[in-house]
Order: structure tokens, then sequence, then C-alpha cells
């Protein structure tokens, strides 16, 4: 699985790479491809992601030391941490981007590139750290990050405009590499790994929810719900 998850983490790379040249992920109204990507995304984070907290939680209980004995439902509130965190974040760089009128200052385009490293690099952390139950379960999960890759890539190319393809997308591509490595070099505790993996899960949920269901952009909801529809029904059949 470890050849595997190399060659997924290169492809969340090309993913990243060549986003710049998909040109209907800039259609309004949006593409049937883009929210048919949206129900996949957003079916992987209430089929598996929510109900996977509760197996993390779990871990975390049997873990406690230190400063997590004093704190209850960990996994719940790391992944609430994480959906605040970029919660925040976005709204930071929405109101820059309304005071520039067109883009986002260099300060909040490196403050806004920091955060999706780290984000990135959690992702290539957990494809080669996350304990897949079998092949499917790594395949599923880079199908349904690949989609959401694509749609971050084109929320960062509207909020940075020719920035974001000069630098920001080469360092994000370096973050899920990176992080693929550390997992390959070291391996952590497992209470360590679930509590990643539950900042990330709430991460997840609020860039899923904030770009997959956009009012803007005109999404089709015949194709959002055949996208939902249809990946609900291979993750409750794998």
């Amino acid at each position: 699985m470890k050849m595997l998850s190399l060659a997924l983490a290169i492809g969340f790379a090309v993913l990243h790479f060549s986003a710049k040249y998909m040109v209907f992920l800039k259609r309004v109204p949006r593409s049937r491809f883009l929210s048919f990507a949206g129900g996949i995304a957003v079916s992987y984070v209430f089929v598996h992601l929510l109900p996977d907290l509760n197996t993390h939680q779990q871990v975390l209980e049997k873990a406690q030391n230190g400063l997590l004995r004093f704190i209850e439902n960990h996994a719940y509130l790391m992944a609430l941490m994480g959906l605040a965190l970029f919660y925040g974040l976005e709204e930071v760089v929405s109101q820059s981007t309304k005071k520039k009128e067109t883009k986002s200052s260099s300060g909040i385009f490196w403050l806004h590139v920091g955060v999706f490293f780290f984000y990135n690099m959690l992702i290539g952390y957990l494809l080669i750290q996350e304990t897949f139950d079998q092949v499917f379960g790594m395949l599923f999960y880079f199908l349904a990050l690949s989609v959401h890759f694509m749609t971050i890539d084109q929320s960062m190319r509207e909020a940075h405009q020719d920035v974001y393809d000069q630098y920001g997308r080469w360092i994000l591509i370096f973050a899920v590499l990176v992080g693929w490595a550390l997992g390959a070099l070291t391996e952590l505790k497992e209470a360590v790994v679930s509590t990643m993996v539950a900042f990330l899960s709430g991460a997840l949920i609020l860039n899923v929810l904030k770009e997959e269901l956009p009012k803007e952009s005109e999404s089709s909801f015949g194709a959002f719900a055949a996208g939902l529809i249809i990946y609900s029904a291979l993750l409750l059949a794998v």
C-alpha cells in the first residue's frame, strides 16, 4: 500500500499543477462536473468523516494522559477547532478581498497559503499513516479529496489571481509531498494521528460546505444529487 499511497500523493500534486488549465472550473453557472464533484465531497463528509470521528474519539479516550485527561470529547473538540480556524481564515481573506476589490493583499496571501500548506501536508501525511481497511478505502479518500482540491484551487485563484499560479500552487504541491514523506519516515502514536484526523475532519467539513455549495455559482442540483447518491452508495457497499 506504500507505493500506492505515493502514487496517489503524486496524483494530488498533478491535480494542483493542472487545475490552472481546467478552464471549465471558471464557468458560471457552475459546470455539471463541479456540481457532481461537490456531491461526492459532501457525501464523503457525512457518510465517512462524521461516523469516523467516533472511532477516533474512542482512541483518544483510551490514551488520556497529560492535558488530554482534562478534556472530554477530544476528537469532536479538535474537529471544532479545525472548522473554526478555517472559518476565521476565510473571513479574513473575504474582508481583504472586499477592501482591495480585486484581490487580497500580499500578507493575506501568505497567511492563506500557509494555513493550506498545513492542511495539504496533513492530507498527504494521512494518506500513508491513516489506517485504511482496504485499498478501496484509500482510493475513495483520494477521489473525494481530488475533486475537493479542484474547487480549492479555483477558490484560491479567485482570491489571489496570478500570484497563486506563480507561487501558491507550487507551495501546495510541495505540501502534499512533504506530508507523504513525513508519514513514510515517521510513525506517530495512534492518539496523535487520531487528533490530526479529527482536526482535518473539521477543516474539511467547513471547506467542503463553503466550496461545494456556493449560491453565486448557480450549481446544478441534478448533477450534485447524482454525485451524492452514487458516491454514498459506493461507500456503503464497500
